[in-house]
């Protein structure tokens, strides 16, 4: 499985999960395609924020190969 926590695994029209600020309790995902990195660092333990082209923005959980 590819670690989503590391900026250099995350790619714009990536495939991804990703749990959205309000949903963090819940866990629950959102998938969608990454329209943009918001993450400057190169590591995030909670992993990356991303803002997917659907506009929602969330830390990525999961990458769908």
């Amino acid at each position: 499985m590819i670690d989503a926590r590391q900026r250099k695994n995350i790619k714009e029209d990536l495939f991804v999960e990703i749990v959205q600020k309000h949903h963090q309790q819940s866990g629950e995902l959102t998938h969608g395609i990454v329209s943009k990195i918001l993450t400057n660092s190169t590591r995030h333990p909670h992993g990356i924020k991303v803002q997917l082209k659907s506009g929602l923005i969330g830390r990525v959980k999961n990458i769908i190969e």
